[in-house]
């Protein structure tokens, strides 16, 4: 498809060419005898003009090295580029919203052009200081061990961290189901490295929940190459930030996965030649994961909540992605690989999850006491597991024994079906409001259930199910 249908541009070409110079898989290096371009500039090579590339750094006085947003096979040297003159924009508007499209604006699903002439470069400044919006408000998602355990802010950055097949997918499915269906906002979700069978089982479920409507998914897929991977972010972000700062709307940014962006920096950062950090990461890691996470940020006019998946590299969590990550976000929902096989669904780790949400000033009173009482049992539940299995139950004192029923049936409680995964078990989803999820955990803490089996605690809503 020429690039005339899918960026507006004006060139004048007679000012502003150039020629490749050498080529390095996605990483191109141009020269250009007069009016070099700026960082993060535009340009389109090749005898159709039908390569997009973005300046990344310079080399000399004359020459430039960018990264290539398509496949460069058939790029020769010497091929023409041209400078566009513009910085890499998506369209924005109310006609994209029920819409999937990717980096450069083109829809991908299969429906007509988006009608829309209205811009926005992918490139933005952060909000500085004194213009950003301040609050502290929960954000209900309706999963209860997130909400007892690891509260999510309104307007902050939660990040759920796992290894592979734990269920980072499908907590951020549920998340949208949960959570879409009962915002008045807009959604827009980012798939950085996602795979098409992923983004069209995502589409097709947001489409059946009734919430595509409000809500734009943008797409870089795993095939493409890195440049698009690498700034597949920013321009969810732009989107974003219109929907923000134009129409003064509540954005929820959900982004699956984070780990990707860092990923293809890192194939980025190796082809053009730089030296290769700790663990083989790019030296630019902090500063390029900066960039992208400062612009998440509430305004006076509206806030902006974002939750993001964060593949944690065989389940190594002092990796300094999940590192870099864990520094700019509120709340840590952390899944774990031992909860999974053990049944626990979803596998968060109720002591690894951490909020700092969970303050008696803004959750309450009774929320932080319940929660901190749960999170002890599960902690001294913890530390007898290894005497329990030397040893047995029936060597432990009575009071351990009463941590152990309590913490066992609590384990249970915190489990839950979700509607997204209503075709694999078979089990009705349940949305649990944070009430009932306290109501219930200071019932089993006041040892109300004692005697009730603890498999009847096992994937319910309300505690009120028990003694169905």
């Amino acid at each position: 498809m020429p690039m005339n249908d899918i960026i507006e541009r004006d060139v004048n070409t007679e000012t502003v060419t150039g020629s490749v110079k050498s080529i390095r898989g996605s990483v191109v290096d141009v020269n250009f005898q007069a009016h070099t371009p700026q960082i993060n500039q535009m340009l389109l090579a090749g005898k159709e003009q039908n390569i997009v590339l973005e300046v990344a750094s310079y080399l000399n006085e004359t020459e430039v090295r960018c990264i290539a947003f398509h496949t460069t096979e058939g790029l020769e040297r010497g091929a023409p580029v041209i400078n566009s003159g513009n910085f890499l924009s998506v369209p924005v508007g109310e006609s994209i919203l029920g819409r999937m499209i990717n980096v450069f604006g083109q829809v991908i699903d299969g429906k007509a052009p988006l009608d829309t002439t209205e811009v926005r470069p992918i490139h933005q400044p952060p909000l500085q200081l004194a213009q950003r919006g301040v609050s502290s408000e929960v954000f209900e998602t309706g999963i209860k061990i997130i909400d007892l355990l690891a509260p999510l802010e309104r307007g902050g950055k939660a990040g759920l961290f796992g290894g592979a097949g734990v269920g980072k997918t499908v907590v951020i499915t549920e998340l949208i189901h949960n959570m879409v269906g009962h915002y008045q906002g807009v959604s827009v979700f980012c798939g950085i490295g996602e795979r098409c069978r992923e983004a069209e089982e995502l589409y097709r479920t947001m489409g059946e929940a009734g919430v595509l409507k409000n809500s734009v998914l943008i797409f870089g897929q795993m095939n493409e190459p890195p440049g698009v991977r690498f700034r597949v972010g920013h321009a969810a972000l732009s989107v974003a930030e219109y929907f923000r700062d134009e129409t003064r709307r509540d954005v929820l940014l959900l982004v699956d996965n984070i780990f990707r962006f860092i990923q293809a920096g890192s194939e980025v950062s190796g082809l053009m030649g730089r030296i290769p950090s700790r663990v083989g990461y790019q030296p630019t890691l902090a500063t390029e994961l900066a960039e992208l996470e400062e612009r998440i940020c509430n305004s006076a006019g509206g806030s902006m909540t974002s939750i993001q998946a964060v593949y944690v590299p065989a389940d190594d969590f002092t990796d300094p992605a999940a590192t870099h990550v864990f520094g700019h976000l509120s709340a840590s929902v952390v899944l774990s690989r031992k909860r999974a096989s053990q049944g626990f669904y979803p596998a968060v780790d109720p002591l690894a999850s951490r909020s700092k949400m969970l303050n008696a000033a803004i959750v309450g009173q009774r929320h932080y006491m319940i929660a901190t009482e749960v999170r002890r049992e599960l902690a001294e539940y913890d530390e007898l597991q290894d005497i329990i299995a030397m040893l047995g139950l029936e060597e432990l004192s009575e009071n351990d024994r009463a941590t152990v029923n309590r913490a066992r049936r609590l384990e249970r409680f915190l489990t839950q079906p979700f509607v997204t995964t209503e075709h694999f078990t078979g089990s009705k989803g349940k949305l649990v409001s944070l009430k009932d999820t306290l109501d219930g955990c200071e019932r089993i803490l006041n040892d109300e259930f004692s005697q009730t089996p603890e498999q009847a605690f096992y994937m319910i809503g309300t505690i009120n199910e028990v003694s169905k």
